[in-house]
């Protein structure tokens, strides 16, 4: 029980370091959480010792049994079994109280990074706007889909229900082109391509850092001990689970592409239109394994990557620091990149990027060779493409007041399209 404590939380930093404690309590846990943490591993720190110093006698007794004379033999040996049992007694006593420090402190975010802004989803703080906006054009995305034949979404709701879709006609074709498009300049760049499992076990999902908090948005199949992801960041932590890196191998960068799943709760009444918030949706992620000390810089090659992207789309964008209470618990910092959405007025989140520092690397073992003491590793991860949602923002961007779509030049070498003329009535 003890080894897996040491990989939830650093304990020692929670004890020592107010600056750590502080991040925690910004994220909105209560300082009297904290104390009964630290609280309940005193006593397991305590318990520990008597079970180690109780082992080490009883080994002592086990030995002056058998040099023991006849007559002093059923002594020592009711002494030995007194200690055993006693043994037993305090190691069962430290087992109860390290699964309760253990469920106390599985519970506990990664600290927010200083820089964070404090408060709520209203704090943020904007970094930096790229491009102008433009005014609402003649259609929403979810009519601008309906009117090219491109999204169905009352079948879909007949057939599985709300927040369901069936892409068709052109925009599957340039939903493939996106996915390309990105994967190709991830590639490009020497990420290395990966194709995830969308299934993976519980733990898995604890130690990449979603489960508890995020459990009530992930889909669940009992009878297997399964859940759907909602992004492929789960199974990419996976890949490096309990090995040890080598110093001159990383950073590992990987993309990974995967249809993502989310019950969306908390959500109803929110984006019921469209496809801009649905159950299912296919993305390309970024993740990364690094050094320590390299970590920050780590997160600025994801963000500029994120940019790019949008850049190249021709996407008005403007990138936020997410505030401390907003944050999810494995990040320590996160950027979301908005893109305006002018039907709306207003700029929506498309892609972030975080970092995660040793959180989640803390949980699966996944540690760097070192010549003075083996190194957590620190991890991130960026979305490259929200698909599904990068199309919503293109229907709006893209579409022309005759109702054709100019399809960006990126995307054209992928999909063979360049203006996308609307069906003939």
């Amino acid at each position: 029980m003890a080894g897996s404590l040491s990989r939830v939380i650093d304990l020692k930093k929670l004890r020592d370091d107010d600056t750590y404690r502080l991040g925690i309590v910004r994220k909105g846990i209560e300082p009297e959480v904290l104390d009964d943490v630290l609280d309940k591993e005193e006593i397991c720190r305590k318990l520990q010792q008597e079970v180690e110093e109780l082992r080490s006698q009883q080994n002592a007794a086990s030995k002056e049994i058998g040099q023991a004379s006849p007559e002093e033999r059923d002594d020592k040996i009711a002494a030995a079994t007194a200690m055993k049992e006693l043994l037993q007694v305090k190691e069962n006593d430290y087992g109860t109280q390290s699964e309760l420090l253990n469920e106390l402190t599985i519970a506990l975010p990664n600290p927010a990074d200083v820089r964070c802004p404090d408060g709520g989803e209203d704090n943020f703080e904007v970094v930096e706007v790229i491009g102008d906006c433009p005014t609402a054009p003649p259609m929403t995305h979810a009519e601008y889909g309906e009117f090219m034949g491109w999204v169905e979404t009352e079948k879909a709701a007949e057939n599985m229900g709300s927040r369901f879709a069936y892409l068709k006609n052109e925009a599957v074709l340039l939903e493939f082109a996106l996915v390309q498009y990105t994967m190709s300049k991830l590639v490009s760049k020497g990420f290395t391509p990966v194709v995830t499992p969308v299934l993976v076990r519980e733990q898995m999902m604890v130690d990449a850092g979603f489960f508890p908090t995020d459990r009530n948005q992930v889909y669940e199949l009992p009878k297997d001990d399964l859940f759907l992801t909602g992004t492929s960041e789960v199974a990419l932590a996976g890949l490096h689970r309990g090995d040890l890196l080598e110093r001159e191998d990383v950073p590992i960068r990987l993309v990974g592409y995967s249809s993502c799943f989310r019950r969306e709760a908390g959500t109803y009444g929110k984006d019921t239109t469209g496809i801009f918030r649905v159950h299912q949706f296919d993305k390309v992620e970024m993740f990364s394994f690094c050094e320590p000390e390299k970590s920050w810089d780590e997160l600025e090659v994801l963000r500029g990557i994120e940019q790019e992207i949008l850049t190249e789309l021709q996407l008005p964008h403007r990138v936020i620091l997410v505030p401390a209470e907003d944050l999810g618990a494995p990040a320590s910092l996160k950027y979301d990149c908005e893109v305006w959405l002018p039907s709306e007025g207003q700029y929506r989140e498309l892609t972030s990027c975080s970092n995660y520092l040793d959180f989640s690397a803390r949980r699966m073992k996944t540690r760097i060779r070192n010549t003075e003491g083996n190194l957590l590793a620190h991890t991130l991860n960026g979305t490259a493409c929200a698909v599904g949602r990068t199309l919503v923002f293109l229907m709006e961007h893209c579409q022309q007041k005759d109702g054709s779509f100019v399809v960006p030049e990126v995307l054209r070498p992928f999909c063979g399209l360049e203006i996308i003329k609307p069906p003939v009535s």
